[in-house]
């Protein structure tokens, strides 16, 4: 959560119904691949299985892939979790089928950023690097 050293640790995740998971999966290898720790949370999760895999993977950060149409209750359950369970440092972004209407009261909710189609791996992966990163040393 912010503070030891090491590589960025990264939850990604899918909440709620949504069932397509491919979006998901290359973010989470890309990261991976970028020598991120990730921990790929699978389907149909709830905001709470979400947060509390966070706190026990010592998260830095939580990616949540939504294309259900969702995000709004989504997004602001897992803040408010993370919230009640001062893990507020966890930094939480999002992906997927987002209206750009919804991104600006998404941000003032508490998300970081929102990546929508088109975005590319490697701005995201820069954009994790650059916004959850962890000390080099202590």
């Amino acid at each position: 959560m912010g503070v030891a050293s090491g590589p960025i640790r990264v939850v990604v995740a899918k909440p709620g119904l949504d069932g397509h998971d491919r979006g998901a999966k290359v973010i989470a290898r890309a990261l991976r691949d970028a020598g991120m720790e990730v921990v790929y949370t699978g389907l149909h999760q709830t905001p709470e299985q979400i947060v509390a895999t966070a706190i026990q993977e010592d998260a830095d950060a939580i990616g949540l892939s939504i294309l259900s149409g969702a995000h709004n209750t989504l997004f602001a359950a897992v803040i408010e979790l993370l919230r009640e369970r001062d893990a507020a440092d966890i930094l939480v972004f999002g992906g997927g089928i987002i209206p750009e209407a919804d991104i600006a009261p998404l941000k003032e909710k508490g998300v970081a950023e929102i990546f929508t189609p088109g975005a590319t791996m490697a701005s995201i992966v820069e954009w994790v690097r650059e916004n959850a990163g962890r000390p080099t040393g202590a």
